[in-house]
């Protein structure tokens, strides 16, 4: 897809971070928004600044728990009512984990972190996707994680989400590689928004999370323009890539343990 003017573009988790900057950005292309987030309030708030771009009959809101099947294929139900089936679809909505060693995390954590990264990717999939078929053209954009690419210290739980997204997106797009639709990975790394700000670690957002959310929203655009799969992209995202795909298994664990560990909590 390379215009997006007057196209129905679908964003979860959409009231603040990349969220927020995927609906600015995709309003300056002139396109028309569905957005949703479990933080109602916030969401108004970004709705009235793409509205002052695209007039506020070509932006639809609701407030919607990513977690719950239901509400998510309600929202698609309503996106279709309101404008017709989508075009692009954004499974943004993601929470941080409880960032703190496996010895010491509650096994609830899991089925939190997992019900939102990863059910909650899987729902926007399967509620959008014949929408995007109907159409007969469209892009589905699935975050993950540049920790959906490597396990790090105190992220058991919040890689597992992202790799499992990994997994179910590079499914997708070999099920859809013949088709009109294209599929993409998101793996950001290092973006500054509202979870690194509100992390538990604060001396890891502070050295890693440093990517301005609208870097990584323009070269997702681009990426979908010429239907680039695997998406990668922010503050040390490369090399971790390159790290974790060629060096030594061994010499990577030593090099990420002795890296990570600085900024775990004593």
């Amino acid at each position: 897809m390379k215009n997006f003017k007057d196209k129905i573009v679908v964003v979860t988790g959409a009231a603040s971070g990349m969220g927020k900057a995927y609906a600015l950005e995709f309003a300056k292309l002139g396109a028309k928004l569905a957005l949703c987030d479990f933080n109602f309030e916030d969401l108004q708030k970004v709705a009235l600044t793409v509205e002052s771009i695209i007039g506020k009959e070509s932006v639809y809101t609701q407030n919607v728990d990513v977690s719950d099947k239901d509400q998510v294929f309600d929202f698609a139900d309503k996106v279709k009512s309101t404008f017709g089936n989508a075009h692009v679809v954004i499974n943004n909505a993601g929470i941080e984990g409880a960032v703190v060693q496996f010895k010491d995390i509650d096994i609830s954590d899991y089925k939190r972190v997992m019900d939102i990264n990863f059910y909650g990717v899987v729902y926007g999939s399967k509620a959008f996707l014949p929408q995007l078929e109907a159409n007969n053209e469209g892009a589905l954009v699935n975050v993950a994680s540049i920790f959906g690419l490597i396990g790090v210290i105190a992220n058991t739980d919040y890689c597992a989400s992202k790799f499992a997204v990994t997994g179910f997106t590079e499914s997708l797009v070999l099920e859809y590689y013949k088709s009109p639709i294209s599929i993409h990975c998101l793996h950001p790394g290092g973006i500054n928004t509202n979870i690194a700000h509100k992390s538990e670690n604060q001396e890891f957002s502070k050295k890693y999370l440093i990517t301005p959310p609208s870097d990584i929203v323009k070269y997702v655009i681009k990426s979908i323009q010429v239907n680039r799969p695997k998406i990668v992209y922010g503050e040390g995202s490369f090399k971790a890539r390159f790290a974790a795909n060629f060096l030594p298994k061994k010499l990577y664990n030593f090099l990420a343990w002795k890296e990570f560990k600085k900024t775990l909590k004593h």
